[in-house]
């Protein structure tokens, strides 16, 4: 997805259920990188082949953000349930749910 840094494309992790019945198709989606800073906002993500790069990553809970659907380009891989449910948990930690 380009989201307008740097000009290039991101890897974005969706976090949101699939909701057909949705008047505008958005998906909520929280950014992928290999830029570890080490923050509370960080969640660890594990080594996959369709990652970029040959670094480990992190998704970044603080650019939390929504994307229309058909945006979205391309599939590159699934995460685990267990990856994508600990981002969930570090959302609802940071919005305090």
């Amino acid at each position: 997805m380009d989201m307008g840094m740097k000009a290039k494309f991101r890897p974005l992790l969706v976090v949101s259920r699939e909701d057909p019945h949705a008047e505008r198709a958005l998906a909520v989606c929280v950014p992928c990188t290999t830029e570890i800073r080490g923050g509370n906002y960080e969640v660890a993500l594990p080594r996959v082949k369709w990652m970029p790069g040959a670094e480990n990553g992190v998704a970044n809970v603080l650019g939390i953000t929504s994307i229309e659907q058909h945006r979205l380009e391309r599939r590159a891989g699934r995460y685990e349930l267990g990856v994508v449910a600990g981002v969930r948990k570090r959302i609802g930690w940071m919005i305090e749910l």
